[in-house]
Order: C-alpha cells, then sequence, then structure tokens
C-alpha cells in the first residue's frame, strides 16, 4: 500500500483521466482562491468581497475586466488578475500535464510560485506508488530550488528556503559543523532515517547527498526516467556517470542556467577551468529506446544531461529543459 507524501500540493483535490493524467476539478481551483494571499483585508472593497465570494462559489464562472477593474486596491486587483489568468490557462487544456507543456513548449510567463507548484502536482501523481525515499528527495530538486553545502568531500544538496530559516535561528553543533548558523537540526537523507520522510515530506528538511557515484544522483537520474516516460511518452534509459573527460557531447541538455553554460563552453571546445568543474554536480547519459524517436537530422547517439550549481552554490533545476531541449522527431506531438 503507498504512503501518502507531499499532502501540501493538493493531489488529493484532482481527478485522473483513462491515461493517468490529472483532471481539474472545482476544489483544485478553489485552493488557489482561498490562498492566503487573496484573504480580503478588513475593509475591503465590495467589488472584491462579492470576486472572492462568487468564486469560492463557482470557481469556472466568467469573471469580466471590468469586475477586476472595479477592485479599488492595485495590489489586490493585480492578485486576482494573475490568479484569474493562471486558472484560465489550466482550464484551456484537459490535463494539468497538457496546461505544464504548452507553457514549456510556449514559453508562456507566470509566476513561478505557480508553475513549481504545477510541477510537484505532477511529480505527486507520477510518483504516486514509490516506496523510495532517496527519489521522492530527489524529485524535490524539480520545484524546489537547493543550496549546495560542501561537507566532509561531499556535495549535499539543502532546501534553499528551510536554509535560510535555519539560518536564522540560534546555532547548534550539527549545524555549525554544517556550515548553518542555526539550532534546528538538518538531517541528510540515509538508510536509517529513510522511513520517516513520509511524515516530514511536507517540511522539505532533509538533505540529499548528491556526491559522484553517491545514491542521490542515481535517484534523481530514475525521476528523469518517470518525467519523460510521463510527459512525453518516450522511454529513455538514464545512467549517472562519474567523469567528464571523453565525452562527446554530440547533443546535451542543460538542467539550469549555470549546466547549460557549461554544456556550451564544452560543446565549443573549451576546457573546464577548476572553478567550473567544481561548480559540475551530476552528468548523466541518456539513450532513447527508439531512435526513431529522434530527429532525422541525428544519429542515435546518447545524449548527455548536465546538473551544475551557480557561482553562490545555488541550484534551480529547469524540468522544462527536458520538454524543449531533447532532439525529438515531433515535438508537437506533446503541446
Amino acid at each position: 500500500m503507498s504512503r501518502d507524501f507531499w499532502l501540501s500540493c493538493g493531489h488529493h483535490l484532482l481527478d485522473r483521466d483513462s491515461c493517468g493524467r490529472l483532471l481539474v476539478t472545482d476544489d483544485f481551483l478553489k485552493a488557489y482562491f482561498a490562498r492566503p494571499e487573496l484573504l480580503p483585508p478588513e475593509g475591503a472593497c465590495a467589488a472584491e468581497l462579492e470576486l472572492r465570494r462568487g468564486l469560492l462559489v463557482s470557481p469556472r464562472r466568467a469573471v469580466s475586466a471590468t469586475q477586476i477593474a472595479s477592485i479599488v486596491d492595485i495590489d489586490a486587483r493585480d492578485n486576482w488578475q494573475l490568479v484569474l489568468q493562471w486558472r484560465d490557462h489550466l482550464l484551456r487544456h484537459a490535463t494539468l500535464e497538457e496546461a505544464y507543456l504548452d507553457i514549456a513548449c510556449r514559453g508562456r510567463r507566470f509566476p513561478h510560485l505557480f508553475i513549481q507548484q504545477l510541477v510537484q502536482v505532477i511529480l505527486r501523481n507520477i510518483l504516486d506508488e514509490c516506496a523510495d525515499a532517496f527519489v521522492l528527495r530527489a524529485a524535490e530538486l524539480f520545484f524546489r530550488s537547493q543550496k549546495l553545502i560542501s561537507l566532509n568531500g561531499s556535495w549535499v544538496s539543502a532546501d534553499e528556503e528551510t536554509y535560510a530559516e535555519l539560518g536564522s535561528q540560534p546555532a547548534s553543533p550539527l549545524n555549525a559543523l554544517l556550515g548553518l548558523s542555526s539550532g534546528a537540526e538538518m538531517d541528510v537523507l540515509n538508510d536509517g532515517n529513510a522511513e520517516g520522510y513520509w511524515a516530514r515530506s511536507d517540511r522539505f528538511d532533509l538533505g540529499l547527498d548528491l556526491s559522484a557515484g553517491r545514491r542521490g544522483l542515481a535517484a534523481l537520474g530514475e525521476v528523469l526516467v518517470k518525467w519523460i516516460r510521463h510527459l512525453l511518452a518516450l522511454e529513455v534509459t538514464v545512467r549517472p556517470l562519474t567523469e567528464v573527460r571523453e565525452v562527446a557531447l554530440t547533443w546535451y541538455v542543460g538542467l539550469d542556467a549555470e549546466a547549460t553554460r557549461l554544456g556550451d563552453a564544452l560543446w565549443a571546445g573549451e576546457s573546464l577551468d577548476e572553478p567550473a568543474k567544481r561548480r559540475l554536480v551530476g552528468l548523466y547519459q541518456m539513450n532513447i529506446a527508439q531512435p526513431t524517436d529522434l530527429d532525422d537530422k541525428l544519429e542515435p547517439t546518447p545524449i548527455y544531461l548536465i546538473l551544475a550549481m551557480s557561482q553562490e552554490m545555488t541550484l534551480f533545476f529547469k524540468p522544462q529543459n527536458l520538454v524543449t531541449g531533447l532532439p525529438l522527431r515531433q515535438l508537437e506531438a506533446v503541446r
């Protein structure tokens, strides 16, 4: 029996179609309108109060530009306009997966918070039966920015928001060892505490060892396979590599902005200096099971996936690059 996790993403409010993709429900939409950012303050105008009341009753109801313009508070007006644009985008598509693919392929602009929540709930659906805490923690990289911490020769990935919160609390010996000025504990996921992941999954307070050859990078590779299979109906194998030497970058995908920059340098035949090499967190070799899925102009050679951290030792994963960056024959088919 599968165990629940990431309860805050609202997956329990959604339905699924016959292919296992997510269908928008009224309850899921109502969760957006009930967000604290949209809670009218004391003294809010009648137009704002009426709009919120109406949407909580009938979340798909049409809202005119005149109704939005009648809200007196400028910030509230902007917030409602944004959330209604987001609602309308979700409703224009048959599934949440299609709504995400449209954003990725067409570069549509929405608040990062909304897109990250969408990625999370799609992953929650993909990983519904997953019993491996390492895979679930690795999947957090898709929708939560990370801070990389050097610990005893290893790279530990910590949730950036949690890291910042820990840094504002009194110091403790463990966090002093991690280089954090915090009194709250930050455990690194291991076999001993993995069973507790499900109970604390919404706290995002477990570190993940992303050192070469360790379990964290292998777990992330599993998530990459599942994400591509679910969104693109494409079977691939993904294998983590420990060395960048002698890798022929016939095709590569940067999984974040820094990785794309490093990949561009390697593509151009440049050598990476030591600081650049230290920013390289992970390198994967990906093979597509059916070479006929590849663009006609390409030979069936491996595709390399690159993961890197910034100079500030942060990592902001871009899962959309796995949609737009692959050399597929018919990318239009997934849009």
